[in-house]
């Protein structure tokens, strides 16, 4: 009978290790998550963050040594589990006016549902420039995607491509809905204020 030796295991032991590392590093990224979706990234302390994921402020470091490491991860993990509306489907419809009144809709609703965490993260991105960077990055290339999708299709306006795009960038910004939703609107009647907004852009 062959008796299973010392490097036999050592493969284990690394599969386990590495188990344990990735496990250590998702609480800390899903703590963090949560610490910016209450104070936000400004205020999220190492110190809150390792009590939170219940690991020492040194194992966060190990993890993430700098803030962009640990925006980056936490970025990506809030996304991939509340993914953004996708302005491909958007750039299907052809009437620009539907078009634009159904993205609007699906893109308010989905700024309510996620209201704390990104206005948190708006709010502290001129604090932070590791943030300020992720969100020149990423949220401006979204953004940048969504006015893509809905500006095709409109009268030609005299002042250029520009002032449409300029405007799509107002009526699709994330403030521009808080705005609305402050003075009581719902998701609905907010996109139909906004779509009626470039509308008359459109036609001045």
């Amino acid at each position: 009978m062959k008796i299973m030796g010392e490097g036999s295991k050592r493969p284990y032991r690394k599969r386990k290790r590495a188990r344990s590392e990735e496990e250590t590093r998702l609480r800390i990224t899903e703590a963090a998550v949560e610490l910016h979706g209450t104070v936000g990234p400004a205020k999220t302390k190492v110190t809150e963050l390792a009590e939170l994921a219940g690991v020492s402020r040194m194992t966060v470091y190990n993890h993430f040594p700098t803030d962009a490491d640990l925006l980056a991860a936490c970025s990506s993990h809030w996304a991939s589990r509340n993914p953004f509306p996708d302005p491909k489907r958007w750039a299907e419809v052809g009437d620009p006016a539907r078009r634009l009144a159904s993205a609007l809709a699906e893109l308010y609703g989905w700024y309510g549902a996620n209201r704390q965490m990104l206005g948190n993260v708006l709010r502290d991105a001129p604090l932070m420039p590791a943030l300020g960077a992720l969100m020149g990055d990423f949220w401006g290339g979204y953004m940048d995607s969504v006015v893509a999708a809905l500006s095709h299709g409109w009268p030609p306006d005299p002042r250029g491509d520009s002032a449409l795009r300029a405007t799509l960038r107002v009526v699709v910004d994330f403030h521009t809905w808080q705005i609305l939703d402050a003075c009581g609107l719902d998701h609905g009647e907010a996109a139909g204020v906004a779509s009626r907004m470039l509308g008359a852009a459109t036609a001045g």
